[in-house]
C-alpha cells in the first residue's frame, strides 16, 4: 500500500484521498495500485456503499510524478498500469464511485476522474490532458471516455493541444455532473456521497453496468491501444526531451524521434 493514500469509511462511504499536497498529489505506480487495491476490494465490503476519490490542498492530483518518471525506464511503465487498473476497478465497482475534483486533475489522474460516475468540480478546478506537452499520447481509457462524454472534436482540442477545460465549461460540454463554489465544494459532495451510501444498492449497480455498456463498449480496446502506443512513446527521444523540458521549464522542441 502506499503511504500517500488517506483510506477512510464514514457512515456507508469509502473515502480514497490522495495526499502528497506539496506535489499536489502527484501519483506514482504505488498510489495507483494502492487505489486500484481499495477500489477492487470494496466488492468484497458489505459496509461500503458508496466510494469518493479525492485530494487534500489545492489539488485532485496533477497526474503523473514527473520526477519519478525520469528515474528509471520502468516507472512510466508502472504508473500506467497502475492508472489502467484503476479505470477497470472504478468502471467494474458495483458500488457508485464519486471523483470530487477539488482543483487541477491532470493526466492519469484525470483520466481517473472523468471515468467516475458522478464527478464534482469545485469551482476553480481544471481538467487537463497534457501528454502531448511531454511527447506522449493520452491513457488511461481518456481517448475512449473523453470522447464518449464531449465528442471527438472536443476531445482532440483537449489531447492534441493540452488545453485545460475549467470547471464550468466541462459541466456545460457535458464532462462532470456538478460545479460547486470552493466554499460549497465539500459540502455538496458530502451530500451526494450519503445520498448515493443511502440509494438502492442493487439498483445502482444495474444502472451502471448499463450506462457503461452502453457508452464505454470500447474501453478495454481503448487502453490495450494506448497501452502499447504509450511503451512506444516511452522509447524515444522526443519523450526524453518532454521531460527534460519539463524539469528545466523550458518549451520542448520535438523532432518527431
Amino acid at each position: 500500500m502506499s503511504e500517500h493514500l488517506e483510506v477512510r469509511v464514514e457512515d456507508g462511504v469509502l473515502w480514497l484521498t490522495f495526499n502528497r499536497p506539496e506535489v499536489l498529489n502527484a501519483v506514482d505506480g504505488a498510489m495507483m495500485t494502492a487505489l486500484a487495491s481499495e477500489l477492487e476490494g470494496a466488492r468484497a465490503r458489505d459496509e461500503v456503499r458508496a466510494v469518493v476519490i479525492t485530494g487534500t490542498g489545492r489539488g485532485f492530483s496533477a497526474g503523473a510524478d514527473m520526477e519519478s518518471l525520469r528515474l528509471a525506464p520502468e516507472h512510466p511503465v508502472e504508473t500506467m498500469d497502475g492508472a489502467n487498473r484503476v479505470i477497470r476497478a472504478v468502471v467494474d465497482c458495483p458500488v457508485p464511485v464519486l471523483a470530487a475534483v477539488n482543483g487541477i486533475a491532470a493526466g492519469v489522474a484525470c483520466s481517473a476522474a472523468l471515468v467516475s460516475d458522478i464527478i464534482v468540480a469545485s469551482s476553480s478546478a481544471a481538467f487537463l490532458l497534457p501528454f502531448a506537452r511531454i511527447g506522449l499520447m493520452t491513457d488511461g481509457g481518456s481517448s475512449a471516455t473523453v470522447a464518449a462524454s464531449i465528442g471527438r472534436a472536443r476531445a482532440m482540442r483537449m489531447a492534441l493541444l493540452g488545453e485545460p477545460l475549467s470547471a464550468a465549461d466541462a459541466l456545460e460540454c457535458g464532462l462532470i455532473t456538478h460545479v460547486a463554489p470552493d466554499d460549497e465544494f465539500e459540502a455538496l459532495v458530502a451530500k451526494l456521497a450519503r445520498r448515493l451510501a443511502a440509494g438502492p444498492g442493487l439498483a445502482q449497480s444495474g444502472i451502471k453496468k448499463a450506462i457503461n455498456a452502453a457508452t464505454l463498449p470500447h474501453l478495454e480496446a481503448a487502453l490495450d491501444r494506448e497501452h502499447s502506443g504509450q511503451r512506444a512513446l516511452f522509447t524515444t527521444a522526443d519523450f526524453a526531451e518532454g521531460l527534460d523540458a519539463f524539469a528545466a521549464g523550458r518549451k520542448p522542441v520535438f523532432r518527431g524521434e
